[in-house]
């Protein structure tokens, strides 16, 4: 997750991160709330959850406050991420443990049920099939995924408007339109996404059964499956 480290060690990057998502993920909310009931379809009361790429900490507090017994080992690359992360949940600090690092750094588990929200895009191919793969090893059989990223078709010219939408979506939103301009131009070039085919494909070569589509919003797509 090195760009994903790199992207989030400025501190008026990390200051900022909080009012970003809302405003550049239609539906942001409602997709963390989403997430949240379809772990506890079938996580446990006092499940343990893994939250991959959990800087900043908004998904963490969403959970925490919602389920008071669930305990929460969360990992991102970003030591500053982390930090905001810590600050945010600090009320539930007892039941959360926060690991600087990619997936390897996580626990062994095992997991009752595990989330990556917003982070798989960071990764290239390759990378984000092993990181899926570690992630799946560490979740009890049966145990419930939740992951939900950039994806969309990759075709010379669709990938160029889909991300022209987001960019639309974004400044209508309340986004600086030259910022959120600039930050297309960033995303074309450094972010490797797949089309939704590729994403549940790499989801199935990493052994996850059971998957569906449970959110896609403009440029957004997100998978509920099991491990």
């Amino acid at each position: 997750m090195t760009a994903m480290a790199t992207a989030f060690s400025d501190p008026a990057a990390v200051s900022a991160y909080a009012d970003g998502p809302p405003r550049m993920v239609p539906g942001f909310a409602d997709m963390q709330r989403m997430c949240l009931l379809l772990l506890a379809e079938s996580a446990p009361r006092d499940a343990r959850i893994l939250v991959l790429g959990a800087g900043g900490g908004l998904e963490l507090e969403v959970f925490a406050n919602a389920q008071p017994q669930w305990q929460f080992d969360g990992v991102d690359p970003s030591a500053e991420m982390l930090q905001l992360a810590q600050t945010r949940v600090h009320a539930h600090m007892q039941r959360v443990r926060l690991h600087n690092g990619t997936i390897d750094m996580a626990p062994e588990g095992p997991f009752d049920a595990a989330c990556c929200l917003l982070t798989l895009h960071f990764l290239a191919r390759e990378e984000r099939c092993r990181t899926l793969v570690e992630l799946r090893r560490r979740l009890k059989p049966g145990a419930p995924f939740v992951a939900a990223h950039f994806s969309f078709p990759q075709d010379a010219g669709v990938r160029e408007r889909w991300l022209a939408r987001c960019t639309a979506f974004a400044i209508l939103s309340g986004i600086d339109p030259d910022k959120a301009r600039v930050r297309e131009k960033g995303l074309g070039a450094q972010l490797p996404i797949l089309s939704p085919q590729d994403d549940e494909a790499l989801l199935r070569e990493a052994g996850f059964a059971g998957i569906e589509l449970f959110y896609a919003a403009f440029g957004f797509r997100g998978w509920v499956a099991t491990a």
